[in-house]
């Protein structure tokens, strides 16, 4: 993995767009902009980006530790501003609903190519024979089953304040496995790298863009391909007696706000409508943080201090 001060000298960088026609008024910049901070190392990348542009435009940022399950009312009633990295895979129903009352408002995508599914380290194929096939999981279950959830497989599932989608999709499909919650995205991490450094088995629910993809040669395995029919129909899938028998909906990763932001604060508005981030620029990035041990504060603040021609023209459009 490369050092953070070579990622930064890269070409390949973020790219941000702005929609205005015409510069907008700043507003409030006495008060300050609050931002969610998520559990996830992409997500405090993307917004620690963004409120470093915010500050570079004129405004004060505030940075507010935030449960990304459970922040939509906060973000209806103004307490948090935006939240720049939603997953609509597993946004809650209560986003939804918010979201169709207009009490948070979508500003539009990221632009992360971005998966979800079941991984496992490319290994792990010669020990379970018919991966990537997820039929190959009914086979070879005992493969992956510990002490923790013999006779049953062990699957490694988001952390549970992320839901839980592994659970959800065995039971679904019928797998004999055992869905066991990881710490945090660092523990899953480690639980690929350990498998990998030991030659053990591992199948873990994981998403893409991440560093660990390429540091640790992740394979997704293939299930039955993932569309709306799939959660609304139980005829759709293999299981014709329940829904969720599938792989991931393609998800789309977007940004939300609190309706009020657009008045309150003009141009920072347009300023986080045209944030953009794509996989290849932002993998690295979690990289420098996660690999190379450095603060997502430390590796945002390289990166604008070298970008200055990416970055400053689209402040410059929305408040001059």
């Amino acid at each position: 993995m490369n050092k953070v001060s070579k990622l930064v000298s890269t070409c390949a960088v973020l790219t941000l767009l702005s929609g205005a026609a015409y510069a907008a008024e700043l507003g409030a910049v006495d008060e300050p902009i609050k931002l969610a901070i998520n559990e996830w190392t992409g997500q405090q990348i993307t917004t620690r980006i963004a409120g470093q542009m915010l500050q570079a435009a004129g405004y004060k940022v505030e940075y507010v530790t935030a449960g990304y399950q459970n922040m939509w009312q906060a973000v209806s009633e103004g307490q948090i501003d935006a939240a720049l990295e939603v997953w609509g895979s597993n946004v809650t129903e209560q986003y939804k609903q918010l979201n169709k009352e207009g009490k948070v408002e979508d500003l539009g995508e990221l632009g992360l190519d971005a998966r979800e599914g079941f991984a496992y380290p490319a290994h792990v194929a010669e020990m379970c024979p018919g991966l990537p096939k997820w039929e190959a999981l009914k086979d070879c279950a005992s493969v992956f089953a510990t002490a923790e959830t013999l006779p049953e497989g062990r699957l490694v599932d988001y952390p549970g304040e992320w839901g839980t989608p592994g659970a959800d999709r065995i039971k679904a499909l019928g797998l004999p496995f055992k869905a066991i919650p990881a710490g945090s995205e660092g523990a899953l991490a480690a639980e690929f790298k350990a498998s990998v450094e030991r030659k053990t088995p591992l199948v873990a629910v994981f998403w893409q863009p991440h560093w660990a993809i390429a540091a640790y040669d992740l394979k997704f395995v293939e299930l039955p391909e993932g569309k709306q029919q799939c959660f609304d129909d139980p005829a759709y899938g293999p299981n014709k007696d329940a829904t969720g028998d599938c792989d991931f909906i393609p998800t789309r990763v977007f940004k939300a706000a609190w309706p009020g932001l657009k008045d309150k604060w003009p141009a920072a508005y347009e300023i986080l409508q045209g944030l953009k981030l794509s996989t290849e620029e932002q993998q690295p990035l979690m990289g420098a943080v996660d690999v190379d041990g450095k603060s997502a504060e430390e590796v945002t603040k390289t990166w604008i201090e070298a970008n200055s021609a990416v970055w400053k023209p689209v402040v410059e459009a929305a408040t001059k």
